[in-house]
């Protein structure tokens, strides 16, 4: 029944729209850097608290238990419990590793600010450039797996994929602004600061959509309730490694933690009264 949803080419549309969303928010990110005079640094905290609130809650009370009840019933109780088990903590492997490949004198996740473009000082600088397009390198290679567990989790239920892509979208805004700010210091040009923010943005989808042909031959109910607890420990990672820390980064301590209550009481109210 799963592999056949899969494959059911409305359902991979609707899929691939909603990674498109989340990824192109990178460009709203980057637009933002043009058009706001400073950066609203309690609400972006508040915001990712609450993107790392609905991913938490969702990979721990819905996805990570779908698949085990999925691998349960291909493989029996404990088989499948333990096959959830491994597959939970591989995407978390999956996603450290993608983490390392990133150099670390670039930090995708480096927190920028939109009145550092409305500095006076504009002239090119190489470094700067440089910067940005790392980041930009770097985002783009931390799409994909986000990608992919937004492609995954609609595939298997519109309305866990919905709020999923909700949540990545607001955990890339800030992204763009990472990208965009040091290119157009750089470069004084707004065109390629937002070309570069846009474009990547377009490796969620991209990552969705190789992810998925690559697996397509072998997706069954057993691989995809597999993949559906990686998707769990991805989630679980990003929101750990990346929304917390620059939750608490751009504001007070305590408004992270009311974004992240806030999230997974919407999504617990949700699960109630809508799944």
């Amino acid at each position: 029944m799963i592999a056949e949803a899969a494959t059911d080419i409305n359902q991979v549309l609707i899929a691939l729209g909603l990674t498109l969303f989340a990824g192109l928010s990178t460009g709203i990110g980057g637009a933002i850097a043009f058009f706001a005079k400073r950066t609203n640094t309690k609400f972006l905290s508040v915001a990712l608290g609450f993107s790392a609130g609905v991913m938490i809650y969702l990979s721990f009370v819905e996805i990570f238990p779908e698949a085990k009840a999925i691998l349960s019933e291909e493989k029996g109780v404990h088989a499948g419990y333990l096959l959830a088990v491994l597959a939970f903590f591989t995407g978390m492997i999956f996603i450290a590793i993608i983490d390392k490949l990133v150099p670390e004198f670039e930090n995708p996740h480096e927190l920028k600010r939109v009145e550092e473009m409305h500095e006076p000082e504009r002239k090119k600088n190489s470094k700067l450039y440089r910067m940005g397009m790392m980041s930009a390198v770097a985002i783009a290679l931390h799409n994909f797996p986000e990608g992919l567990a937004t492609f995954m989790a609609t595939l298997q239920d519109f309305r866990l994929g919905l709020p999923i892509a909700i949540a990545i979208a607001i955990h890339n805004i800030p992204e763009g602004i990472a990208i965009s700010v040091p290119i157009h210091h750089a470069t004084g040009s707004r065109r390629k600061a937002f070309l570069y923010s846009f474009l990547a943005g377009l490796a969620e989808p991209i990552g969705a959509l190789v992810g998925f042909f690559i697996l397509l031959p072998f997706l069954n109910q057993a691989v995809f309730g597999f993949l559906f607890a990686a998707v769990a420990g991805i989630m679980v990672f990003i929101s750990i490694d990346n929304l917390l820390p620059a939750a608490r980064e751009y504001g007070e301590p305590h408004l992270s933690l009311y974004g992240l209550t806030g999230g997974m009481a919407v999504m617990a109210i949700s699960l109630v009264f809508f799944i």
